[in-house]
Order: structure tokens, then sequence, then C-alpha cells
């Protein structure tokens, strides 16, 4: 018999911690709102959900790993808005951002979601930091929620399993 495995949409007793860019603030602080927003309604008590800012989003890696090594949280969810210029800025800092907060995640095995938006224009961003599911920040919350359920449900269905068979 094959077992699914899937998170719920519920996060009561879960801990989560925001990592948020400063720069592009109006546009960051509704990624943030948003996302604490959606982890409120998902049962998660708002002393529950740390915030912590940082200058930008090339930032949001470090904090986010040293987030995750405190053993706090049981997912970190960054958030920035990297608006692309005339230079070759925009690749640098999106393409770090986003290989940074992976690798964040790898090292530590707490989920770090990327709500980092990457854009061309500043009514892409706009358009992304609206309400709800036009909200990426909510979105990434909502994932957040899902990976730390589903890390519960598969601790919880592996505790009596022995991953070396062959050893008596």
């Amino acid at each position: 018999k094959t077992e699914l495995h899937r998170g719920d949409i519920s996060a009561e007793g879960f801990r989560f911690c925001v990592v948020v860019s400063r720069w592009n603030h109006d546009l960051t602080g509704k990624l943030a709102s948003g996302a604490v927003e959606a982890l409120v309604e998902r049962g998660v008590a708002e002393d529950s959900i740390e915030t912590i800012y940082v200058p930008g989003a090339f930032e949001l890696p470090v904090a986010c790993l040293k987030a995750a090594k405190t053993g706090k949280y049981d997912a970190i969810i960054a958030l920035g808005v990297v608006i692309r210029g005339d230079t070759p800025h925009f690749d640098y800092v999106a393409g770090q951002a986003a290989s940074g907060i992976l690798q964040a995640s790898m090292q530590t095995g707490i989920p770090v979601m990327f709500g980092v938006i990457t854009v061309d224009t500043m009514q892409q961003a706009l358009d992304r930091t609206g309400e709800k599911s036009d909200n990426k920040g909510y979105e990434a919350a909502l994932s957040a929620v899902e990976m730390v359920s589903l890390f519960r449900d598969m601790d919880r269905a592996n505790a009596d399993v022995r991953f070396f068979p062959h050893v008596a």
C-alpha cells in the first residue's frame, strides 16, 4: 500500500520567522503583512511569529540561515522585491538571493520559503503585493504552513521505521 503524505493547512503550535528586506519597503511591508495574515488565519499565535528586517534581498540568505540554525522556528519565510534596472545588478542580487535561500534550507533541514519577487517593472511588483492570493508573501506563508505540516506528518509516519533494515 502506498502512503500519501501531504501537509494540511493548519499551523497551530508551529513557530515561524519572517525575514524581510527593507529595500523597496513599501512593497516588502505588504509582503510581510500578507505573510503574517496567512499564518494567523491558519492558527498561528501572533507571539509564535518573529519578523526580522535586513537591508536588502542580498542579505536575506545569511539571516535566514542564522534564524534556521537557532532551532526556534519550524519554518522561515524570506521576503523581498528585486526590480530589474538598467544594469546587471538585478541578475546578481536575484540569483544569489535564490541560491542562498535554498542553501539555508538545505543546510539546516528547515523549510526556508522563497518569497522574493523578481520583476521587470514596478507595476509587476505592485500586482504581486496585493491582497490574499495576489500577495506573494501570503502565498509563501501558505507554502511554509504546508511544509511544516508535511514534515510533522512524515516524522510521525517514520517514527517506527528502521532506515537500515539490513542491520540487525
